[in-house]
């Protein structure tokens, strides 16, 4: 009699323990993780609207040839010499291994480089590998990555730790390459960060957008070279009359 007893009072307790805990329809909605904004923001022009989802001048948004937003996914972003996965809870979580480690966007971007020569990485720098690189590269169907078609990022560069900042790549105005960018379809794109192994990045956007200029940024453009003027010549004295033989 205790042997049959004993699972039947066993099983009144637990079901009146599961009495005490109400319902799942019952139980107080749980709201959706709010993802947590970076910090230590560096002051510049050009920002990210997240409510807006993109990158802006002033608070004029910036129309984007492409985005990369990295939400759950690593957008066919590869590195060459360490590890690329989703960050939590969005970004690109960029972790380097070896000597001078490179990031690829995925091929056939087929950016038209005389609408969108901006191009925009916005990232934290968790820590330093070793002296900060930042150089771009990109490839057309002309050429591929070469250290004549590159540039450096004239605003962001050169992050602290746990610093977030957006690079400024402004492509109608390369370190090398001249106009090559604004005349040719842009194939993919190649972005540096240290020189050396160690280094770990979030990545939290990339765009290509369009490009308002140098004043949209406060920047002011260089003069126009003044063309010097040539002097004009002195004519040669004229030759003296010679006096009449007598």
């Amino acid at each position: 009699m205790k042997s049959i007893l004993i699972p039947i009072l066993s099983a009144a307790a637990l079901l009146l323990a599961g009495c005490d805990e109400p319902a799942p329809w019952a139980r107080p909605a749980k709201g959706p993780t709010i993802p947590q904004a970076p910090s230590n923001l560096r002051a510049q022009k050009v920002a990210w609207n997240e409510a807006a989802g993109a990158f802006e001048i002033g608070g004029k948004p910036l129309k984007a040839g492409r985005l990369w937003t990295f939400d759950g996914s690593t957008e066919g972003f590869v590195l060459a010499g360490g590890s690329v996965l989703p960050a939590t809870p969005t970004g690109l979580a960029v972790r380097n291994v070896d000597f001078d480690p490179i990031l690829r966007s995925p091929k056939g971007l087929e950016l038209d480089g005389s609408r969108y020569s901006l191009v925009l990485v916005r990232l934290t720098r968790h820590r330093p590998g070793a002296a900060w690189d930042g150089a771009i590269f990109y490839s057309t169907a002309n050429h591929g990555e070469s250290g004549d078609f590159r540039s450096k990022p004239v605003e962001g560069a050169a992050p602290g730790v746990n610093e977030t900042v957006v690079l400024v790549y402004d492509m109608a105005r390369p370190k090398k390459g001249g106009e090559d960018w604004i005349n040719s379809v842009i194939d993919s794109l190649r972005i540096d960060t240290d020189d050396q192994a160690g280094g770990t990045f979030t990545i939290h956007q990339i765009a290509v957008t369009e490009n308002p200029g140098l004043a949209s940024r406060g920047v002011t453009p260089p003069p126009a070279p003044v063309e010097a003027k040539e002097e004009p010549k002195a004519e040669p004295d004229p030759k003296p009359a010679e006096a009449p033989k007598t």
